[in-house]
């Protein structure tokens, strides 16, 4: 037999803050090299010229200037092209 009673469940313990994730700089702001300018979960926005990707998806800028978006497609693996959005920095 148990030496424990029943403990039952416990319903309100999924109490976790946000990522802080999205855009932090937007086109046409400047910014200084190593900036945040996206926090992301896997990769949604590419890395254009003047940024760099750190290994959470982070998209930070390389150089001094101005933040830019552009559409671009992207191939997958399979061949099938997607449109995504590429910052960059100039």
């Amino acid at each position: 037999m148990s030496h424990v009673k029943a403990g039952g469940t416990a319903k309100n313990v999924h109490n976790n803050p946000g990522q802080r994730l999205g855009v932090k700089r937007f086109g046409g702001q400047k910014v200084s090299a190593g900036e945040v300018l996206v926090r992301q979960t896997g990769s949604t926005k590419i890395a254009g010229p003047g940024t760099f990707i750190s290994r959470n998806f982070t998209i930070h800028a390389a150089i001094d200037g101005v933040v830019g978006f552009n559409k671009v497609k992207k191939s997958r693996f399979t061949g099938k092209s997607v449109p995504r959005t590429q910052v960059v920095v100039l």
